[in-house]
């Protein structure tokens, strides 16, 4: 699924529970214990979802919130507050400064679980549905399964890889550093060719007699998965 979690929070207890069960619903967790260390993250790297605690050491929780609904990038990244300040005017306030949604602590795990799946469906349903589709080409989590039109298009596991990390951001140009990180992850010491290199076993994949094209080379910029 490869969707990205930031957790923001000073307390090891909180952050080992929610880390252990958000990775074990799929996600990818990132932490960042102060405001700051969250800043640096959040301006360095791509993040699908944000849990904030309010109180933090440092930059405070609705500080950082306010500053990323003021920057175009982060703007629309939903935002969840955990806190014990459960006062209608606390939440209020949180809401106010562009939290999507509000926790109060003590909360439930499964709780909190719901609730971020719910604000995923919400923010990018492509990313957290079973199957996505970009024209004729489906791609189904569940089966490990993709198919343009009627017909079964067999793919090694980095080209599946590929192929799920554009359809997720079809309409998009996407670099080959972005392609990079988001399939072969941050630490993989590679080449930007080897994105060519997978791109282009990818097109030979997807293209049987007169079928179109649909994943498009934008000169100086990267690449682009689009529906026919």
């Amino acid at each position: 699924m490869s969707i990205r979690i930031l957790v923001v929070e000073d307390d090891p207890a909180i952050v080992e529970l929610i880390t252990y069960n958000l990775e074990a619903e799929g996600f990818e967790v990132v932490v960042a214990e102060t405001g700051e260390e969250a800043q640096l993250l959040i301006n360095e790297e791509n993040f699908d979802l944000v849990l904030l605690d309010w109180m933090l050491p440092g930059v405070s929780g609705i500080e950082l919130c306010r500053r990323m609904r003021q920057r175009q990038e982060t703007t629309a990244v939903p935002i969840i507050m955990l806190t014990a300040r459960g006062e209608e005017g606390d939440r209020v306030r949180g809401l106010a400064t562009g939290a999507d949604d509000y926790i109060v602590k003590p909360f439930s795990i499964a709780e909190l679980i719901a609730r971020v799946k719910a604000m995923l469906r919400r923010a990018a349903p492509e990313r957290v549905s079973d199957v996505i589709t970009v024209g004729d080409v489906s791609l189904d989590r569940l089966a490990h399964r993709v198919r343009r039109a009627q017909r079964e298009v067999r793919l090694g596991p980095t080209e599946y890889r590929l192929l799920e990390f554009m359809m997720e951001r079809a309409g998009r140009v996407l670099s080959r550093e972005q392609i990079l990180d988001g399939v072969w992850g941050r630490q993989a010491e590679l080449d930007e060719r080897t994105v060519d290199v997978h791109i282009g076993r990818l097109r030979k994949a997807l293209i049987r007699g007169k079928e179109s094209e649909i994943i498009r080379t934008v000169r100086g910029a990267g690449y682009v998965i689009e529906a026919a």
